[in-house]
């Protein structure tokens, strides 16, 4: 789309084991928002690559950028996170702006908490917890099968 992005790797292990690699696309506009373009996903099984559900890129076959992180977010505003029909549709909910979290990486305060979901799995909500400078530190599912996940580690470079 002509658009400069940032590139995000994020790397998802289960019992030391590489499941996940994924590389996601941002890049920031003049008011602050934050968008989200695209992802390319890696699954692993066993060590190998098992498939790349999920992936899709702004601009291609219909696929649009979404808000990852809205520059003024309020407490009850509702926005598209990511848009590929039916592979990412991903929508958020600003529930809170002022909590508090402690992972692996550390403790934060004035900590944005998110409610998330997607129409293509209406029975899994998720809280998110994203943090000024840093991003996605909590990752909790409230709604379907138990999953909490938490950032251990950020390298710049």
């Amino acid at each position: 789309m002509g658009v400069e992005c940032v590139v995000a790797s994020d790397r998802v292990t289960e019992d030391g084991k590489l499941i996940e690699q994924t590389y996601d696309w941002y890049a920031q506009d003049k008011k602050g928002n934050v968008w989200y373009f695209g992802e390319h996903v890696t699954e692993y099984k066993n060590g190998k690559v098992a498939g790349h559900e999920g992936s899709w890129k702004s601009g291609v076959d219909g696929a649009k950028p979404g808000i990852a992180m809205q520059a003024n977010p309020k407490v009850g505003n509702s926005y598209r996170q990511e848009y590929y029909e039916g592979v990412a549709e991903d929508r958020a909910k600003v529930l809170s702006l002022n909590k508090s979290a402690t992972v692996p990486y550390g403790s934060f305060d004035h900590v944005l908490m998110t409610e998330e979901w997607t129409p293509l799995e209406p029975n899994i909500v998720e809280r998110q917890y994203y943090v000024a400078g840093v991003g996605d530190i909590i990752e909790s599912t409230v709604k379907g099968p138990p999953e909490r996940i938490e950032l251990v580690d950020v390298k710049h470079g």
